[in-house]
């Protein structure tokens, strides 16, 4: 008994992390249904941290008249993720979608020319 309540508590910290808080947001500010959705499903929650992850690189890497368009395209994006509602195959394809974009964008205009 002493050991499950031991194991209980250890585990419980993680439970409620793994619950609160999706890549690159609070899951406990979340009200639409599409970050709800992101903050209950793991693969999810895994693509949101990749794609905020390699859309910050790409930020910090181009030249400031770039930043602002990306920022728009972000913007619409987002638009469009969050019309999916909690459909996890359309956030799925969303999120597939934004981030074969950002990883074309980071090979052609940052990897292979250099930022400026």
């Amino acid at each position: 008994m002493k050991k499950l309540l031991s194991s209980a508590l250890f585990l419980m910290p993680l439970l409620i992390l793994s619950q609160t808080h999706a890549a690159s947001f609070p899951c406990k500010a979340a009200k639409l249904k599409s970050e709800q959705q992101i903050c209950n499903d793991l693969g999810l929650n895994d693509a949101d941290v990749k794609l905020a992850t390699t859309y910050q690189i790409i930020l910090h890497a181009l030249p400031m008249g770039g930043r602002d368009a990306e920022k728009d395209k972000q913007f619409q994006w987002l638009k469009q993720r969050n019309s999916c509602a909690a459909n996890t195959p359309c956030l799925r394809r969303a999120y597939a979608q934004r981030q074969q974009r950002l990883d074309q964008l980071l090979q052609t205009r940052i990897l292979s020319q250099g930022p400026f």
